[in-house]
């Protein structure tokens, strides 16, 4: 049972969730480990946050666009593994000549810095500090943000009640 006596809702399996699910459960996650002060490990959820969300854009795109079977969709997506990659190989082709194009690629300034700091962390075990943790969480959170509002403008990451993320 939940707080109070209350039972809590089953949760749906983790496979079984979008990709906007998927990244809003990777968002909850982060702003836990921040608030504990594990700012690596932050970092990291972050990063795949924005990963997720940029499934969501190239789903999104290839729906639009054509109606390849989703296992299809899948397997670029795998083989695009990690989200410089996606954004340059997926999401950039599939966007040009669009009204999204502009917007897309103004959105692409901070992966680089959130690629390179995820790298940093899982490659080379490099530690973070609450400073640094916070701006990229911030960063990550308004390219998510700004990426799924593309597509759904209604689109808000949550954070945990402490809210460590807000700007």
């Amino acid at each position: 049972m939940g707080k109070k006596g209350r039972k809590r809702k089953k949760r749906k399996p983790y496979n079984k969730r979008s990709d906007l699910e998927k990244c809003q459960a990777q968002w909850w996650k982060l702003t836990g480990l921040h608030d504990l002060e594990e700012w690596a490990a932050a970092i990291v959820r972050a990063a795949t946050a924005a990963e997720i969300a940029c499934n969501y854009a190239v789903r999104t795109e290839f729906t639009r666009q054509g109606n390849l079977r989703r296992d299809v969709v899948d397997r670029f997506l795998k083989d695009a593994n990690g989200l410089k990659v996606k954004m340059d190989r997926l999401l950039l082709p599939l966007v040009k000549g669009t009204d999204r194009e502009r917007a897309i690629c103004d959105l692409k300034t901070p992966v680089d810095d959130i690629n390179r700091h995820r790298n940093d962390i899982v490659h080379r075990g490099e530690f973070s500090n609450e400073a640094e943790a916070t701006r990229m969480i911030g960063q990550t959170r308004k390219f998510i943000e700004g990426l799924v509002r593309l597509y759904d403008p209604n689109f808000t990451l949550r954070d945990q009640e402490k809210r460590p993320t807000e700007l």
